[in-house]
């Protein structure tokens, strides 16, 4: 029997994106170049992605006419100070009307100061392993700020901060000695004039050196962006890992946890949320980690159909920091909207529970507003709510954008 439950009062619903994989052209940064190097790891460059530099008067329209309250998208860095220290004002009055537009429909823009790409110049200067980065990503903050946070519904500072330990502890990149001799990194490396063991984009930085950095940067964001105009909650997102010990695996997905999970989780005092963004499970025995079993659903990511690692995210987010949680990003690459519909119907009874037992989640932001520019992957990936032609940018309305935004309408859910 179904149960229906009414989510509290002023509840967050709504979907996200990051400029890099949707605006397009984003020239200055180092995304674009790592994907148009010869040699590249990418299926493909961006391009034009789905051309909402141009269109997002449209798309915000569309995301509260389907029912949505929030949108949580990113400022580019590369455009706003596209040469260092030389700010645009013009880059700026763009994103100042995305505000607008997001007010003008009655929905809480949640703003992304940094969404893993960043300017040429900071990777040639140094990048995500210089000392001098946090002082000029706290510098970009306080002039976006200054700007924009009249408008500004909520922030978060940097996308993901544990993605490069998430990415290497899990095997999708190389080492970093192996990484320093592929093809695309020594070609992004001469592009930028620096020697490859100097390059430093923020996806690939695994280095206690480096999570100094990022947190460093974090917290003066965090001061710059609260010294600015508004009053908004300023918090952190990360990729949270449900890692589950079978075959006497406690002791590695301990371990695990700590190398992935914990290693920005316990640094978070004082912020006034954090973002929990969730996929899917990883198994792992005594030796280390499992391969998805034989007769289970896989995504078009080609990890685990597993909704329900939102739930155990969200509790292990919370035991870790005491903070309030938004979930900044759930979601699920597939070509069968119907999947789509029960991945986000399972999650979002796992939110339920957390409701229930008292846990303070602010918001549900469904990952992706739009099928995207997925990195490495190209554009194979279909996470969008809303399908995008790539010939003519024309936006079609899936089902599963229809039945979320009706939830979302409603701020109520039934739960099976």
């Amino acid at each position: 029997m179904n149960k229906k439950y009414e989510f509290p009062k002023g509840f967050l619903w709504g979907t996200a994106t990051a400029a890099h994989q949707v605006e397009g052209n984003n020239v200055n940064s180092d995304g674009w170049l790592v994907e148009n190097v010869p040699g590249t790891s990418h299926a493909e460059p961006s391009g034009d992605a789905c051309d909402h530099y141009h269109r997002y008067r449209s798309d915000i329209a569309l995301l509260a006419e389907l029912g949505f309250n929030t949108y949580r998208f990113s400022i580019e860095w590369a455009r706003i100070e596209p040469e260092e220290g030389k700010f645009s004002r013009a880059i700026l009055e763009h994103y100042r009307d995305m505000l607008r537009a997001c007010h003008k429909h009655d929905i809480t823009p949640i703003v992304t100061f940094h969404h893993f790409t960043s300017p040429r110049w900071l990777i040639a200067s140094g990048g995500w392993e210089s000392p001098a980065t946090p002082d000029k990503f706290a510098r970009y903050c306080e002039r976006a700020t200054q700007y924009l946070g009249d408008l500004i519904g909520a922030a978060c500072t940097i996308n993901e901060a544990n993605i490069a330990a998430l990415l290497m502890r899990f095997g999708f990149m190389p080492p970093l000695e192996q990484l320093h001799q592929v093809p695309w990194w020594l070609a992004t490396a001469r592009a930028l004039e620096i020697a490859p063991e100097q390059l430093s984009p923020f996806q690939y930085v695994a280095s206690p050196q480096a999570f100094d950095t990022i947190m460093t940067a974090h917290r003066l964001a965090v001061q710059a962006i609260k010294a600015g105009p508004g009053n908004f909650p300023v918090g952190i997102t990360l990729a949270l890992q449900d890692i589950q010990p079978v075959e006497g695996g406690e002791a590695f997905a301990e371990q695990m946890s700590k190398e992935i999970n914990d290693i920005f989780l316990e640094k978070l005092q004082g912020d006034d949320f954090v973002g929990v963004q969730s996929y899917s499970r990883a198994r792992c025995n005594a030796e280390g980690l499992l391969p998805p079993e034989d007769d289970v659903e896989l995504t078009q990511m080609g990890y685990e159909f597993w909704p329900e690692a939102l739930e155990a995210t969200i509790r292990y987010a919370v035991a870790k920091t005491g903070l309030p949680v938004i979930v900044t990003e759930n979601g699920i690459g597939t070509s069968a909207d119907t999947r789509r519909i029960e991945y986000v119907r399972r999650a979002l009874s796992g939110v339920v529970n957390c409701l229930n037992d008292g846990l303070d989640i602010r918001g549900y932001t469904y990952w992706s507003a739009f099928d995207n520019f997925e990195w490495s992957l190209g554009y194979r990936p279909t996470f969008g709510l809303i399908a995008v032609d790539r010939e003519t940018q024309q936006r079609t309305v899936k089902p599963s954008a229809r039945w979320l935004g009706a939830i979302a309408r409603a701020n109520s859910f039934e739960q099976q």
